[in-house]
């Protein structure tokens, strides 16, 4: 990675720093059209198995959804930042040291979503949705997080330790066969060997395992640009590194992953068919993430290496060109969603119910797309500058807005489903403006 000039050296010009980020987000943003491929097909094939199945999947979207934002982008998050903090700062044996503590804190991570989501699925789920979108759910959650969780978030933290040494293209590499091969395993194991949704989390696991041990070859061969210490005693410092950013950031995917759930629970009260709707709209506003991550997981690196060498002015400036280039990017996708909601809709169900719904949702929750990728890519250059104030004034203000917004506009303004649906679309516009409002030399010093 080319190195960041020293504090007080001359300000850094835009293009000089878009040739960065571009040359770091390239891969990363490759991959992310590659989930986002393997992602619509996993939703196409669960609506595939009826009305209920869909519904069932949809209540286990925001949890699969938070394991891997935790995993990839908030945990993840945690490590990038330390290990780039360290480089940044020629603490090389720091950086060697982070790798065991980010090992654990994964296997950890996996084991609490294993936990409570394989032995508990009826009961967690039912909570959410009701008995029946939960029995369709279980022996999927049960494959996905019983026999997944802990290689996903094993291969995604090591993923995390290549990008904190500014081995984007490489993390890449590694994890791309892994999202090629998911959608037609998932199709092979769900429809011709016949176990409908389970099969899906069963070749999860399966692509999983597979990725996770390519992945410590990868690290363990020196692919950081290091050799890891593995032969070394757990330290609370160097945890503390890692979760300082790590706890917090993996709080926030939490409170965002609880705000689809709460109006989920909100939206069950109008049947399967608003449910399956919402998960529609919810994977499409999710997608967004794979997006934002591109450039974000390239601005954590850059101005963790720039905070390292003490540089916060280049730094915010390497935060703010991601940001408005994450904006465009993600705004043209949702552009797209608000002016064509049905083609979209019709893409994932045939339920003349569903696709109403959806239709009518996606014609509010396009059009905040694009604050969206702002808020996204800047949390994640919060992760790399350590400053996650505003981040968490952000998280809080979308859950207020997207809940209870919602419920006051749906049964008190009379709104019904689309109440809930615009509640949805303000949450997340007001995410994105008070994220992009904690970027300022105040607060980044």
């Amino acid at each position: 990675m080319t190195a960041i000039p020293a504090a007080g050296a001359p300000v850094e010009p835009i293009p000089s720093i878009l040739r960065r980020i571009q040359k770091l987000a390239t891969p990363t943003a490759l991959l992310a059209f590659l989930q986002i491929a393997a992602q619509l097909l996993e939703t196409w094939i669960a609506a595939q198995q009826g009305t209920a199945a869909l519904a069932g999947w949809a209540v286990v979207l925001p949890f699969a959804l938070l394991m891997q934002q935790m995993s990839a982008g908030a945990m993840g998050g945690g490590v990038v930042s330390a290990i780039a903090r360290a480089l940044g700062g020629n603490r090389e044996q720091e950086a060697s040291s982070l790798v065991l503590h980010a090992a654990l804190i994964a296997i950890i991570g996996g084991g609490l979503f294993a936990l409570l989501l394989a032995i508990f699925p009826r009961a967690v789920l039912g909570l959410i949705a009701g008995p029946v979108a939960a029995e369709a759910a279980a022996p999927y959650a049960i494959w996905l997080f019983g026999a997944g969780a802990i290689p996903l978030w094993l291969a995604n933290t090591l993923a995390s330790v290549l990008r904190g040494g500014g081995r984007h293209g490489l993390a890449a590499r590694v994890l791309t066969l892994g999202y090629i091969v998911y959608p037609p395993l998932s199709w092979l194991l769900a429809e011709p060997l016949g176990m409908g949704l389970a099969g899906i989390g069963a070749a999860f696991a399966l692509v999983f395992w597979a990725s996770a041990l390519a992945m410590v070859a990868v690290v363990l061969q020196g692919g950081a640009g290091f050799t890891p210490s593995l032969r070394i005693r757990p330290s609370g410092t160097l945890f503390t590194r890692i979760l300082s950013v790590g706890l917090v950031a993996s709080a926030l995917a939490s409170v965002a992953n609880l705000t689809t759930i709460l109006v989920t629970a909100q939206i069950s009260g109008h049947g399967p068919a608003a449910v399956a709707a919402y998960g529609i709209a919810a994977r499409l506003e999710f997608l967004m993430i794979p997006l934002a991550f591109g450039v974000g997981s390239a601005l954590t690196a850059l101005v963790g290496r720039a905070v390292g060498a003490g540089d916060w002015q280049n730094g915010r400036r390497i935060a703010w060109t991601g940001g408005l280039l994450a904006f465009a990017m993600a705004g043209a996708a949702g552009l797209a969603v608000a002016l064509f909601p049905h083609s979209f809709a019709d893409a994932f169900s045939d339920d003349p119910a569903v696709i109403e719904i959806a239709t009518r949702g996606l014609a509010y929750t396009g059009f905040a797309f694009g604050g969206f990728g702002l808020g996204m890519a800047l949390y994640f250059a919060a992760m790399g500058a350590g400053r996650m104030r505003w981040a968490v004034i952000a998280a809080f203000s979308r859950i207020s807005i997207a809940v209870g917004g919602g419920w006051l506009l749906a049964n008190v303004a009379g709104m019904g489903l689309e109440g809930h649906f615009l509640g949805v679309a303000l949450g997340i516009t007001a995410y994105g403006l008070v994220t992009a409002i904690g970027v300022r030399p105040g607060v980044w010093r």
